[in-house]
């Protein structure tokens, strides 16, 4: 299962983490992790990269984190694209889970 919790301040969007293998496929042709991996990559280069917003990113074994630091960031119209995205991804395919927790 592809876990994608969104972590949440006075419900404003400030980051999240994505972690696991939905199971759709075989790892390497698993369409559905393809397009959540790149989702979440393309998230977080364009907060990081493009944005230049104040944010700690954190990559390991199947999860990536981010989180931003400073309150009123652009990024958060971001965030919330990318969660309408991931429930839309986790409504056509159950190996995809979206959460959402008080950070």
């Amino acid at each position: 299962m592809t876990t994608v919790t969104f972590l949440t301040e006075e419900s404003r969007i400030i980051g999240f983490d994505a972690k696991g293998h939905s199971g759709y496929a075989a790892e390497g042709e698993d369409i559905v992790c393809a397009a959540v991996s790149s989702a979440v990559q393309l998230v977080c280069n364009t907060v990081t990269d493009f944005f230049n917003a104040d944010a700690d990113a954190a990559v390991g074994e199947n999860r990536i984190e981010l989180r931003l630091n400073s309150s009123d960031d652009p990024s958060e119209k971001l965030l919330e694209a990318f969660r309408d995205h991931m429930e839309y991804i986790q409504a056509k395919y159950p190996g995809v889970k979206v959460e959402t927790r008080e950070a």
